[in-house]
C-alpha cells in the first residue's frame, strides 16, 4: 500500500493501559506531513468527516478506547473509503487482514455454477481497490452461502500463506451457535466421524475409513418450543461439518432441508460463526472476536 499517496499517519499506543482516542491523536507526530501541528477544529473534522480509523474501523467518537496494541491511522488525505453492503460488515481491518460478519445467502468465494452472482470476495475486492488500485485481497478460508457470521481474508499473499500454511496453530478457537430440530437430552458431547462427498455433492459420515476425520464439540445453551439452542466447536474443518454431524446426532439444523431438516421457521438456516480466535499472521498477537448470537435464534426457544 502507498501510504504517501495518502499521506496515513499512523499512531501506535505504546503504553500499558487504554487510552482515549483524542489523547492519541494529540500526541501524533504529523511533522512528515503538516506545517506544524494540527488545530484542534482539525482534529474534530478528522473525527466528523471519516479520516480517523481504529482497529479497521472509522470512528468519531473523541473518547473513543484505544487498547494498549492498537494502531490510530489518520487519513489527512481524505477520508477513508467505508464498507456499505447489508450482508457484509467489517468487524475489523488492518494492512494484513480483514474480519468481517458475512450474513446468510452470501457466497464466500465464486463457484462454477454463480459465477455472476457477487460474493463477500468480490465486495472486499472492491473495497480495497476503493483506497488503492493495487491493493488485493486473498481467501483465507470459506463459509457455507447460508451460513452467517465471522470470516477473515488476507491482504497480502504472505498473510494468507502464514494462515493457511499452519492453520490449526494459528487458529486458537471457532465457535458457531446453532438451532436444531428437537430437544438434545444430553448436555454436551462429541462426535468423529469420516466425511465423504457423493456426486451430487452431499456430505456424509463414511464407514470402512473412507474419507477425511472430522470432530466436533457440542455444548447445550437452551432448550424450549421443541428446539434447541446448540454451541459447535470445531477441531477440524472439514465442508458441511457441523451440518453432518447434527443430522448423526438426531437433530438436524432448523432450515437445513439437505440435512435432514423438516421445518423452516425463520426461512434461513439456524448456523452462525459467532466467535474467532487466531494469532495474527504478522505479530502473532492474539485476535478474539465474538458476535451476539441472532435473536431469531433465541426466539425460537423461547417463543415457539
Amino acid at each position: 500500500m502507498d501510504r504517501t499517496e495518502n499521506k496515513i499517519v499512523q499512531l501506535p499506543n505504546g503504553s500499558d493501559a487504554p487510552r482515549r482516542l483524542i489523547d492519541v491523536l494529540g500526541d501524533g507526530d504529523y511533522r512528515p506531513h503538516l506545517f506544524g501541528t494540527p488545530k484542534r477544529g482539525d482534529v474534530k473534522a478528522w473525527l466528523k468527516y471519516g479520516h480517523v480509523r481504529l482497529r479497521g474501523q472509522i470512528v468519531s467518537q473523541f473518547d473513543a478506547a484505544v487498547d494498549p496494541g492498537d494502531t490510530v491511522e489518520v487519513n489527512l488525505t481524505r477520508p477513508f473509503p467505508r464498507l456499505t453492503h447489508s450482508r457484509l460488515k467489517i468487524v475489523y481491518e488492518d494492512e494484513d487482514i480483514i474480519v468481517v460478519n458475512k450474513g446468510y445467502g452470501l457466497l464466500s468465494v465464486g463457484t462454477g455454477s454463480a459465477r455472476n452472482v457477487d460474493t463477500a470476495y468480490d465486495i472486499l475486492k472492491k473495497y480495497v481497490k476503493s483506497e488503492h488500485p493495487d491493493n488485493k485481497i486473498f481467501v483465507v478460508h470459506r463459509l457455507d452461502r447460508d451460513t452467517s457470521g465471522l470470516m477473515m481474508f488476507a491482504k497480502s499473499i504472505e498473510a494468507q500463506t502464514a494462515m493457511q500454511h499452519n492453520w490449526n496453530n494459528m487458529v486458537l478457537a471457532r465457535t458457531y451457535v446453532a438451532v436444531t430440530e428437537g430437544v438434545m437430552e444430553q448436555d454436551s458431547g462429541y462426535i468423529r466421524s469420516d466425511l465423504a462427498e457423493t456426486s451430487a455433492y452431499e456430505v456424509y459420515s463414511a464407514q470402512n475409513g473412507m474419507g477425511r476425520m472430522a470432530a466436533t464439540h457440542y455444548r447445550v445453551l437452551e432448550r424450549g418450543g421443541g428446539y434447541t439452542l446448540v454451541e459447535f466447536s470445531l477441531d477440524t474443518g472439514r465442508k458441511n461439518q457441523i451440518r453432518v454431524h447434527a443430522k448423526d446426532l438426531g437433530h438436524p439444523i432448523v432450515g437445513d432441508r439437505k440435512y435432514g431438516a423438516k421445518r423452516s421457521p425463520i426461512h434461513r438456516l439456524a448456523l452462525h460463526a459467532r466467535t474467532l480466535r487466531f494469532a495474527h499472521p504478522r505479530t502473532r498477537r492474539d485476535m478474539n472476536f465474538e458476535l451476539p448470537i441472532p435473536s431469531r435464534f433465541v426466539g425460537l426457544t423461547r417463543h415457539s
